[in-house]
């Protein structure tokens, strides 16, 4: 597989700023939202002759001299890439705690600006369980990702997708109107 050996997040491709006024913001500290924007897209999925798919950021290319964040051999991982990669720039929604309780769980918590609240309690410790949930927040608070995500599935998984979902949803109908 070949080196791509830009970048990805210098402007070594067309862009409307001046590579001086760039430059001059690369000499200063980044904001706490550089990781975020470095990541949050939106992707582009480019074929790539002989390699498989490259995942771009909108305004990359390789006809405009951009290299690929990432370059996979499908292009149903590479959907998978474009749905999961904006969300980690972001800070966890729901983190664990490190000690447990008075009880022995580990609590899961929800950050605020007064603190934080416990939003449910593990009986061990899992990171990877909380990892995973984050990611799955993610994709419910971005729908473009949310998209990535149901194109990767395909038909079948949609069309299984969507017969749970419609009789799920007439349980609620059915039990509401009984009410």
């Amino acid at each position: 597989m070949p080196v791509y050996d830009q970048p990805s997040t210098q402007s070594v491709h067309p862009n409307v700023f001046k590579t001086q006024f760039l430059a001059r913001l690369n000499e200063r500290d980044e904001p706490p939202t550089a990781g975020d924007a470095d990541v949050a897209g939106p992707w582009r999925i480019e074929a790539i002759p002989g390699e498989g798919f490259g995942l771009f950021r909108i305004g990359e290319s390789l006809a405009r001299g951009g290299s690929p964040l990432a370059v996979v051999p499908s292009r149903w991982l590479a959907l998978v890439l474009a749905a999961v990669l904006p969300g980690t720039g972001r800070d966890p929604l729901i983190r664990i705690e490190k000690d447990a309780d008075e009880d022995g769980a580990y609590p899961l918590v929800l950050p605020g600006l007064d603190g934080r609240e416990v939003v449910g309690r593990l009986r061990v410790f899992d990171e990877d369980l909380v990892s995973a949930v984050n990611v799955a927040i993610h994709l419910l608070q971005a729908p473009e990702s949310l998209a990535w995500l149901l194109e990767a599935a395909g038909g079948v998984a949609l069309e299984r997708c969507g017969a749970i979902l419609d009789e799920r949803t007439m349980e609620t109908t059915e039990t509401t109107a009984a009410e």
